[in-house]
């Protein structure tokens, strides 16, 4: 994903979310409505988000130090995480004890009543606008990958990020209308407090489900399967790289992959032509993977496996 792909559905959420979240809590002050209130938390906790999501690419840039010398990149996945923690309690759990009290002591709402409903509407065409921009930007990126996999295996949180803030904000956008609008009906306030502890549970969900990937990220990650086989073929001529012996690879950001692999040659070139045989490797690789950026290749001479005294085959990867 490209940092200018991102960013924009980022600015476009953050913009959206709080024109939203003002609406909301003009809303709220007027209703006391909780489901209002647990939507407006909801927006100033996603514009939160973003806002960190847009420090964490800035910080990510930074080049490389003595203490820190494979670079920064990993911090977008760090404020990623962040954000997961920050929809977790400042939305979701806040949204539970809200709904929990309403239900508890329900209220109906009594003053300017249908202005929750009008703005809910208006939100969900604000929200729609961001959450269009997040697909766009995410169908130049995915492909044909499925929808679920693009989420799960995207080395660039903020897509994945900003499209579950997006859909779990229109959904629970819905789940308001629904708690406001049969509130309004029965005159029965624990429907809104229902709708609130909806939003609230899915938000909870969303926030783990975040956590998960992105603790996955933080871990490090190899390379995608297509880019493992890309960089496979190119690694291998035949003639000066006989063979992989076994290679591993780890994203050190989105768009910086470490790849580190002990190789096979000719076992009667010189110390020259070793050289220059890992010199054209990595040539290869970076051409075939262009974010292949740090390659450590480590020349050995394969061993054929041996053959045990029962007749198995005792493997002997070519050295340690």
């Amino acid at each position: 994903m490209s940092a200018s792909g991102g960013n924009k559905a980022i600015v476009a959420a953050l913009a959206a979310n709080l024109g939203i979240a003002a609406t909301k809590f003009v809303a709220f002050a007027l209703t006391a409505s909780s489901s209002m209130l647990a939507e407006a938390i909801h927006s100033v906790a996603d514009s939160g988000n973003q806002a960190l999501l847009l420090v964490g690419g800035k910080r990510a840039r930074r080049d490389a130090t003595p203490l820190h010398p494979f670079g920064f990149g990993r911090e977008r996945y760090i404020y990623a995480f962040i954000v997961s923690i920050v929809l977790f309690t400042v939305g979701g759990l806040f949204a539970l004890y809200e709904g929990y009290h309403k239900v508890s002591h329900p209220e109906p709402i009594t003053s300017w009543q249908w202005v929750p409903v009008l703005v809910l509407v208006i939100a969900i065409g604000l929200e729609g606008y961001s959450f269009r921009t997040a697909i766009s930007e995410s169908n130049e990126v995915r492909g044909t990958t499925r929808w679920i996999d693009f989420l799960r295996r995207a080395k660039a949180p903020e897509l994945p990020v900003v499209l579950l803030e997006d859909t779990a904000a229109l959904l629970g956008l819905v789940l308001a209308l629904f708690g406001v609008g049969l509130t309004l009906i029965t005159g029965d306030g624990v429907w809104d407090g229902v709708g609130t502890m909806a939003i609230g549970v899915l938000l909870v969900a969303v926030a783990v489900f975040l956590a998960m990937e992105t603790k996955s990220l933080l871990l490090g990650e190899a390379a995608t399967p297509e880019d493992i086989r890309r960089i496979e073929s190119a690694l291998v001529d035949g003639d000066s790289v006989e063979r992989i012996i076994h290679m591993k690879t780890m994203h050190l950001g989105p768009e910086e992959l470490l790849v580190a692999a002990k190789i096979a040659v000719p076992k009667d070139e010189s110390a020259e032509d070793i050289a220059r045989s890992i010199d054209s490797a990595e040539k290869r690789i970076r051409a075939a993977v262009p974010i292949a950026r740090l390659i450590y290749l480590e020349p050995d001479i394969f061993r054929a496996p041996a053959t045990s005294a029962v007749g198995g085959a005792v493997a002997d990867p070519g050295g340690s």
